[in-house]
């Protein structure tokens, strides 16, 4: 897995900017109540997307939180006063802090089933009645868009989906939320081509192929030797998905 904290200083320009954060937090907007007032982005990262959904919504106050200083320390430049330092599995906040709880790109991240589980929940315990989830799934299999990148990766070792959209849902009825709705926007600007599928491969984007797997030599190799070694594939389309806490 990528070190966040050494990633931070890149993010944003790896991962399209400022196109894609306003992508990503038009979509979570649509999923938020107008009525909501006050929203917490859990893995807030760098808080690109962060501080649109506060530009965006100016009665919502929001709130981001990340486990690592790196991200953290970027997200607090970008909306000072209100950043937190927290593991997603156990926030420093009461029982009905929120409208509504964000998650962009996170729970695919979380090490096991369990801590995407817990994560859940804890979102649920910061929900106040009638608060609304909203969060990415199907993360790693909404970059697959059918390329001649996508094809030659299909051989690499298989790895689990921990956000997958079933799991989630089923996770979310465990604690007490049920389905409120979904969306999905494009991920602008990272549409993968050959030469930047092998960056990510030698900094450990790929989480069953790390720097020194044995097989890491062998699809760079093939990834060489596809065309148009600079042009970038088609954007991944991303899914929202809604849950909302009984009123």
């Amino acid at each position: 897995m990528l070190d966040y904290d050494k990633e931070a200083e890149r993010y944003d320009a790896l991962r399209g900017g400022e196109p894609r954060a306003e992508e990503a937090a038009g979509a979570v907007l649509r999923l938020v109540p107008e009525a909501a007032r006050t929203l917490l982005d859990l893995g807030c990262g760098t808080g690109i997307v962060t501080r649109r959904l506060a530009e965006d919504r100016p009665a919502l106050k929001v709130t981001g939180a990340d486990l690592t200083h790196g991200m953290a320390r970027h997200a607090a430049a970008r909306i000072p006063g209100a950043i937190v330092l927290g593991d997603s599995r156990q926030l420093p906040f009461r029982p009905g802090t929120f409208d509504a709880v964000t998650s962009v790109w996170l729970l695919h991240l979380l090490p096991t089933p369990d801590d995407v589980r817990r994560t859940v929940a804890e979102c649920a315990r910061l929900l106040r009645p009638g608060g609304v989830y909203v969060t990415t799934v199907d993360k790693g299999p909404s970059h697959n868009v059918g390329s001649d990148i996508d094809a030659l990766l299909a051989a690499r070792p298989a790895s689990p989906v921990a956000d997958r959209s079933e799991l989630v849902e089923a996770y979310a009825a465990e604690a007490g939320l049920r389905p409120a709705g979904e969306t999905r926007f494009t991920g602008r600007g990272q549409g993968r081509s050959p030469r930047r599928a092998i960056t990510d491969l030698r900094r450990g984007w790929f989480m069953t192929l790390p720097p020194g797997h044995p097989l890491a030599d062998g699809f760079e190799r093939r990834l060489a030797e596809l065309p148009d070694q600079e042009r970038p594939r088609p954007d991944p389309e991303f899914r929202l998905r809604a849950f909302a806490k009984a009123p």
